[in-house]
C-alpha cells in the first residue's frame, strides 16, 4: 500500500470516529430553555428525548425535579400521543411565593405513551413551564429515566464534575442566567441600569461609526464610477477620432 492509500485509509477512519463520537455525545436526554431561564423568574423549557436504539421505541420518560431547589409552579404542556402525570411532595420547609406559603411542590413528571412513541431515528420534545426559578444557584439538575418498549430503562442521572470527562449517562442540566427585570421575582439594579445606559451609548457610537463607514463606502464607489465613466468617455472619443481619420484616408 503506497503512502497516498495509507493517508486515505487513516483519514476515513478518523472521520468515522469523529462522526461516531459526535452521535454518542448528542444522543442523550437534555433540557433546553425556550428563550431565557433567568434566576428568580419563570421559563418554558423542552426536555428533548432522542431514541438511541435501532430495535426499540421510547414509551416513557420520568423527570425528577430537584428537591434541593423546589419549584412552586411546574406545568407540563400537553403532547399529542402522550399522557403526563405530575407527582407532588410535601415540603419540609414551606416556600413563600408572592406573599403566599407553598407547602408542597412537584417532585416528578412522568410522560407515558398513549398512542404515541419515539421510534428509532426520531426524537420528541416535552415542554414544561417552570417557576419561580431559584436565585441561589447557577443551574438545575433534572435526573431522568428513559424506558423503551423492550423494558430497557436508561438512567440519565450522572452529574458532571468540573474538570472531569462527561459521564456516560449525564443528567439534563438547565443553566440559569442572571436575574433581569423582565421576569417575575427578578429586579433590575442601578448597576444594571448603568450597564444598559453604557451599552446604549456603545450601540449609538457603533451606529454612527457604521453610518460613517457606509458614507465613506458610498463616496468611494461614486469616485470609482466617475473615474470609470471618464475612462470610457475618453475611449469613446479616441475611437471616434480614429474612425474619422480612417474615413478621411
Amino acid at each position: 500500500m503506497n503512502n497516498v492509500s495509507r493517508l486515505a485509509v487513516a483519514g476515513a477512519v478518523a472521520a468515522s470516529s469523529v462522526l461516531l463520537l459526535s452521535g454518542t455525545a448528542f444522543a442523550h436526554v437534555s433540557v433546553q430553555p425556550q428563550g431565557e431561564a433567568a434566576k428568580g423568574g419563570y421559563a418554558t423549557v423542552n426536555f428533548k428525548v432522542p431514541n438511541e436504539r435501532d430495535n426499540a421505541s421510547t414509551v416513557k420518560l420520568e423527570v425528577t425535579v430537584p428537591a434541593d431547589h423546589p419549584l412552586s409552579s411546574v406545568m407540563p404542556q400537553p403532547v399529542p400521543g402522550w399522557k403526563a402525570e405530575v407527582t407532588r411532595t410535601k415540603l419540609a420547609k414551606p416556600l413563600t411565593v408572592h406573599g403566599k406559603q407553598i407547602t408542597e411542590a412537584v417532585s416528578k413528571i412522568t410522560w407515558t405513551a398513549d398512542g404515541g412513541k419515539i421510534e428509532p431515528g426520531q426524537f420528541q420534545q416535552f415542554p414544561v413551564s417552570l417557576g419561580q426559578l431559584p436565585e441561589d444557584t447557577d443551574q438545575l439538575v433534572f435526573k431522568a429515566l428513559q424506558t423503551y418498549d423492550n423494558k430497557e430503562v436508561v438512567r440519565w442521572i450522572e452529574e458532571s464534575k468540573e474538570g472531569a470527562a462527561e459521564p456516560e449517562h449525564p443528567a439534563p442540566v438547565l443553566p440559569l442566567s442572571a436575574a433581569t427585570g423582565d421576569h417575575h421575582g427578578g429586579g433590575a439594579t442601578k448597576a444594571d441600569d448603568k450597564s444598559d445606559e453604557s451599552a446604549s451609548g456603545h450601540h449609538d457610537a457603533d451606529a454612527k461609526t457604521e453610518a460613517a463607514a457606509h458614507s465613506d463606502a458610498g463616496d468611494t464607489t461614486a469616485r470609482v464610477l466617475a473615474v470609470v465613466g471618464i475612462v470610457i468617455g475618453a475611449a469613446g472619443v479616441a475611437f471616434g477620432v480614429l474612425a474619422g481619420r480612417r474615413r478621411s484616408a
